[in-house]
């Protein structure tokens, strides 16, 4: 085997290192797989990933990544029946011209979306809309998309199919659904209302400013259909995981429901844009990067990381599983430092769910820590209201830190009381 030599022992970290420098940059605004993909073959040409373990991987993979496709063309359905829309402008008329009232209900609203349909769907689909609402309402937009940036991250702990991160990991926690649920929602209210707190008192300035002229709008017809498919798919998340049935087939179902009605007399446009909604390029990065975080496990990194990674399930095992996780999310991303961790950690459900601690609130540190805070940031910069590096930066400081502390003490507490380690 190749990967004996010193040089080459190193060689999948450089590969890590060039697949995550080329997603952060996009060049060109090519996908993340035109750098994974050749990366991920090459560790396996090197030898420093054989060819089994390699293909063992991406079957481990498979339906997570086929939930995220699944879930992203959900969420693109249910946007396009104007459930986004419609929760932005109902939000503004209960706001009624009160900034701190419109931070409170977007912190709801943006907590209940990232649970329920992931985080990508508060970052693309949910930030342009709460965007437009404090334009409309003539607020300070800062406070409200920061916190739609924020959430989208640390809102995201509640349920297995909250965050990719989730899913990498479901399985190795041994928890059902609704037992994840159950152990997380204390850590995951916990975290939001730092997150709440911290937001209050940073942002106090552009919460007390006066509100501006505002533009009427209205709410428009509920869109029922959508919301009761949501709502059902939600369910079924909880009912089918106890018969063996997986999430992606679940999400997949409810996709069909909302495409039905417009697949019919347009197939192929219809059929185009469902294709694009499930962004498949993202969904070849995820296979790619398994394989090369495979090598990088495999070798001196790996062997670090192995032995910081606490053996107990006590107050300071899980707050230095969740430092690690969130010092590694913010190094090399939250999708690899999953990766790494994740199966170091499996035999203690308890330490697996204080990794998710850590790789779902870390990244709020940097922009580098999750490729939603990356997305997040591009969709402000298109929108002519670019993120201060300065002020996401401070926002960081004054919520990763406290927000893992509260988090990682909630969750002790839980597991504790139940008797999970």
């Amino acid at each position: 085997m190749v990967h004996d030599a010193p040089v080459t022992a190193w060689a999948s970290v450089l590969l890590l290192i060039a697949v995550l420098m080329f997603a952060v940059a996009r060049p060109g605004g090519l996908p993340e797989v035109v750098a994974a993909g050749p990366a991920a073959l090459l560790v396996v040409v090197l030898g420093l990933v054989p060819w089994h373990e390699a293909g063992s991987e991406l079957v481990m993979l498979a339906p997570t990544v086929g939930f995220l496709a699944a879930v992203l063309v959900l969420a693109q359905l249910a946007d396009e029946d104007g459930v986004f829309g419609f929760a932005g402008a109902v939000v503004g008329r209960l706001s009624r011209s009160s900034p701190q009232r419109l931070l409170g209900l977007v912190f709801v609203v943006a907590s209940v979306v990232t649970a329920v349909l992931s985080l990508d769907a508060t970052v693309v689909l949910l930030t342009p809309v709460v965007l437009a609402t404090v334009t409309r309402s003539g607020m300070r937009p800062k406070p409200h998309v920061y916190a739609c940036g924020h959430l989208a991250n640390s809102a995201s702990l509640l349920l297995p199919v909250s965050n990719l991160t989730n899913l990498l990991a479901f399985a190795a926690t041994g928890l059902s659904f609704a037992g994840f649920a159950a152990v997380m929602a204390l850590p995951w209210l916990v975290v939001i209302g730092v997150e709440y707190a911290v937001f209050r008192w940073a942002f106090a300035e552009d919460l007390n400013a006066p509100a501006g002229p505002a533009t009427a709008t209205r709410a428009g017809a509920t869109p029922w259909f959508a919301l009761a498919v949501l709502a059902a798919t939600l369910v079924g998340f909880g009912l089918s995981e106890p018969v063996g049935v997986a999430p992606v087939w679940i999400a997949a179902a409810g996709a069909t429901v909302l495409a039905g009605r417009r697949l019919r007399g347009r197939l192929a446009a219809g059929a185009g844009g469902l294709v694009r909604a499930a962004n498949i390029p993202f969904c070849g990065f995820v296979f790619s990067l398994g394989v090369v975080v495979l090598a990088v496990r495999a070798g001196p990194v790996g062997d670090a990381v192995r032995a910081l990674v606490p053996d107990r399930a006590d107050f300071a095992g899980l707050l230095t599983a969740a430092v690690l996780a969130a010092v590694l999310a913010n190094l090399v991303n939250n999708l690899p430092a999953t990766l790494m961790v994740v199966p170091l950690v499996a035999g203690s459900p308890g330490l697996v769910l204080a990794v998710l601690l850590g790789v779902n609130l870390g990244p709020n540190l940097t922009y580098v820590g999750s490729l939603a805070t990356l997305l997040w940031r591009q969709i402000l910069h298109a929108r002519d209201h670019p993120p201060a590096v300065r002020e996401f930066l401070r926002l960081g400081v004054l919520t990763v830190p406290a927000g893992l502390l509260a988090g990682v003490a909630a969750l002790w507490l839980v597991l504790t009381v139940s008797g999970t380690t």
